[in-house]
This record gives structure tokens, sequence and C-alpha cells, in this order.
């Protein structure tokens, strides 16, 4: 994936509704070092005990802690373990519309670990057949006009028995729908608008897989039986492909991001939190997934059912852009993007500026040592207006397209940008390079952009041209020299 506007997300705008199967993850953790003689298993001291929102709560923790605004409906029981996922998403000021019904018990999977190794999990759930789901339909209908993204997140414990229902409503509506689906029968959710099985659950509709192309081509059958727009299949350590149906013949892959597995559980929570937050704020499906990737590749090294944070995925985006970092001849948003990029990574920035007309030994050979002061150089290039300001008439000789592409292909050379302006004041000012250079014999107060870049800290310096080497040299050079030269 490479995509030179590539920038930071501002979750900040998402605005999801999610609807599924709330669960609460229990943790029970203690240590182990003897065996029970009563039945060979091994006996643990319990030391802390852990409860997470789990399920279609976690798929909420997920955007809550990316500053995202979410609201949840689904179902639980009048009891205590509603209480404390009721406590806890509200602190992250998650919307909480579940529906308490009496007939039926909050669902909670309780594991057992020691060691960081899971010892067993007890699942705790009845009544999940039959349920009556009029009154979480009836919040649908209130709420979902509200929202611009609907996940539906089925655990298939009951909260989602009607959800053809749902997915006509949002489709009535006219808001994308993006369902983590549960068991064999996906035409359930014919109509979608993502569909985000794992592998295991691709499989067990598709059938097995031996290798991409069988998996592509049935993955296709399922978006065409089931009208989707587009299928998202995680794939654990081989990351994730997306196909589209619009672009049915180009599906993409994504790398797995993680170099540790410590433990997946929820991490396809996070894949559909993450994905439907980036559409809720706007980004391409293709953005989205590769941010739910790198999420994902980040929780499954932390313990239980996690969550991502804003910094970690700002960290996450600026490695992808430092890693695919663009350069040549950028425009003016862009170079200011990357350097940013190129800062936090501690590189200090140079920036020089000029015509560069007709290059030559001298410009090369100033450009090389001003590559040596810092880790990046931008050149700022004159345009043909300002250069005809600036020289006169006859200049330039070559245009500002020619000219950039020749001193791109120079190694020393980073970042090439155009102005229009006189002088590269407000672009040097804006850059804030940390050394701003010329060559020449400048007296530094009279460089444009000196107090700029001193006031921010930065220093400016001149350096030597080579003697005997300038482009108007060159060109009256040829000019007095026509004949000798056989030039017309």
């Amino acid at each position: 994936m490479k995509d030179d506007n590539f920038c930071f997300v501002n979750f900040l705008k998402s605005n999801v509704l999610i609807v599924g199967d709330v669960i609460l993850d229990r943790y029970w953790c203690g240590f182990t070092n003897k065996i029970s003689l009563e039945s060979s298993g091994p006996i643990v001291k319990i030391n802390k005990i852990v409860n997470r929102p789990g399920g279609a709560s976690n798929v909420a923790m997920n955007i809550a802690a990316l500053g995202g605004q979410v609201r949840l409906i689904g179902l639980v029981g009048i009891d205590k373990a509603a209480r404390i996922l009721k406590k806890q998403l509200l602190k992250f000021k998650i919307k909480w519309n579940v529906v308490p019904l009496h007939t039926y018990s909050t669902i909670l999977k309780l594991r057992v670990l020691s060691k960081k190794q899971q010892l067993i999990r007890l699942d705790f759930e009845k009544n999940v057949e039959n349920i009556d789901t009029n009154q979480l339909i009836n919040e649908v209908k209130l709420h979902l006009t509200k929202h611009k993204i609907l996940v539906l997140s089925d655990y298939a414990k009951g909260a989602l028995n009607k959800i053809e229902e749902i997915i006509e409503l949002a489709r009535l509506a006219n808001i994308p729908v993006i369902i983590d689906p549960k068991g064999i029968q996906f035409s359930r959710y014919k109509g979608a608008t993502i569909l985000t099985p794992n592998m295991s659950e691709f499989e067990s509709v598709a059938g097995f897989c031996r290798n991409d192309k069988i998996l592509i081509s049935r993955a296709k059958e399922i978006i065409y039986d089931y009208n989707l727009s587009a299928l998202l299949i995680t794939r654990a350590e081989k990351g994730m492909v997306l196909l589209r149906k619009k672009l049915i013949d180009h599906p993409l892959y994504f790398k797995a991001q993680s170099k540790v597995v410590y433990d997946v559980t929820g991490a396809g929570d996070t894949v559909v939190g993450v994905l439907s937050a980036a559409l809720s704020y706007g980004e391409s499906l293709e953005k989205a997934c590769f941010l739910a990737n790198s999420a994902a590749g980040l929780v499954i090294g932390k313990f239980g059912t996690a969550t991502v944070d804003m910094i970690e995925m700002k960290n996450i985006i600026q490695k992808y852009e430092y890693e695919n970092m663009p350069f040549g001849i950028l425009d003016e948003n862009t170079l200011k993007r990357i350097v940013s990029v190129a800062r936090n990574r501690g590189e200090k920035i140079v920036m020089t500026n000029g015509v560069f007309d007709i290059l030559h030994y001298g410009h090369v050979n100033y450009l090389t040592n001003a590559r040596k002061l810092g880790d990046r150089l931008i050149v700022a290039v004159n345009s043909d207006e300002s250069t005809k300001r600036l020289k006169g008439k006859g200049r330039p000789i070559n245009t500002l397209k020619k000219r950039m592409v020749v001193l791109s292909a120079l190694s020393m050379v980073d970042w090439v940008v155009p102005f229009y302006e006189d002088t590269p004041i407000r672009l040097i000012s804006e850059i804030s390079p940390d050394f701003l250079v010329k060559g020449g014999d400048y007296d530094i107060l009279d460089i444009d952009g000196n107090k700029e870049v001193v006031s921010k800290g930065g220093k400016v310096c001149v350096l030597k041209f080579q003697s005997g080497f300038s482009s108007s040299k060159i060109i009256n050079f040829i000019q007095n020299n026509r004949d000798k030269l056989n030039v017309r």
C-alpha cells in the first residue's frame, strides 16, 4: 500500500453504532507449582481478578480508546456482570443503550491463567435462544440515523436473532453495515457492506482453502452470493486479505504486523472497531484496513481483550510513513507532513533554495556539502515567473519542471519543492529547517529566512561555491562562442 497523502486519522470525528452480543471477559490470574491429587490438574493460587468488556462491548472500547464517539446496543441480564460492564463503558464515555432483561443473564467468559498461559476457559450463559429482541430493535430504530456506520458484532449469543431486519433498516437509511460474523449461515448477512470473518469462520462456509487462488475464488462467490460490497478475511500470522466487489480481480493483501503473539483474544474486535472508526471518519476502505491490521498486530501482543490508544495509532502511522516516505518532487503540504515524520525520528533537516537553471559542478559540490550538515536535504526552486523577475528576460533557460527533475535525480537531494514568490521566506518559515544553507559570499543577515530560522532555534550557514562555476557564466560563454560551438 502506497499513499503519498497518508496522514493521521482524526478518530474524534468518528461516530459508530454497535449492536451485538455484550460479554464480560473475566480473568483469574495466579501462580501454580503444584498438581492436584484429586484430578491430576494444576492448582492455581489466584492473586488477581480482572474484568474487561468483551464481544460487542470490546468493539466499543476499541473505538472509544481512540477518542471516537460510539453507542452500544445489546442485551444483558439484571446482574452484577451487567453493572460491571456498564460502569467500565460509561467511564470511557460510551453511550449505553443496552437492554436489561429479567429472562436473560449477562454472558460471562472466565479464563484461568498462570504464567501467561490460559489453563481453561469457562463460559457462563443461558437463555440465549428464542430471546425477545423487540426492545433491542426499537433501540436500533431510535438511534440508527444518528450514526455514520453500523457494526453488528455477532457472537451467536442471541442479541442478533433478527439481524436481517437490522441490516434492512440500515440499508433503507443508507448507512454502511460492517459485520463480524459467526457460524455457517452467512445468508443471514445478505446485503451487508463488509463482512470480516477470520480464516476459520471463512472456511467453515467456503470449505478448506489450500492456497490463495482457491481462497480468492471462493471469496468472490461469497461476495456475489450474499450481495456484499467487500469481504475482509483475517488470517492470523498471514495478515489480512481484502476483496472489493468493484475491484473484484484486485485483492489487497496486508502483511501481519506483530512480531510477538501473546494473546489473540479480541483481535477480531479490534479489527472491526478500528475499521469502522476510520470509515466513519471518511477514510478509504484500503487505508481503514491498513489501520485495522496494524492495530490488531498490537493488541495480540497484549494481555486479554485489549485496545489501542491514540498514541499507539499515531506511532503506527508514523512508522508506516517513514518506511514508505516519498522522495523527489513534492508539493508543499506533502513536504511539511514528511518533514514532521522525519523530525519525529530525530532527523535534522537542511534546506536551501535557488534557481538552479543550468546545473553544474559547483551546484553539485555545494549541495553535497549542504547534505552533510544533516540527515535530509530540501531544495526549494524558484518558479519560472520568479526566475524571470530575478534574472531578467531570457531566463530561465530550463523550465521549472525540468530543473526540479534534474535536482531530484541527485543522490544527495531528498526533496525538491517549488515556490512562486520572489523570496522563499514564507516556505522557509513554515518548514523551519534545522539548517538553512546558501552558497557564495552572502552575509548571513542578508539571507532570506535568516530571522525566521534563527528565531526557532535553527542555524544559518554559508558554504563557499566552487570558484569559476555559475549558470550565468555558462550561458555567457555559450552566447559568446556560438560559432566555435556550432550553436544555432
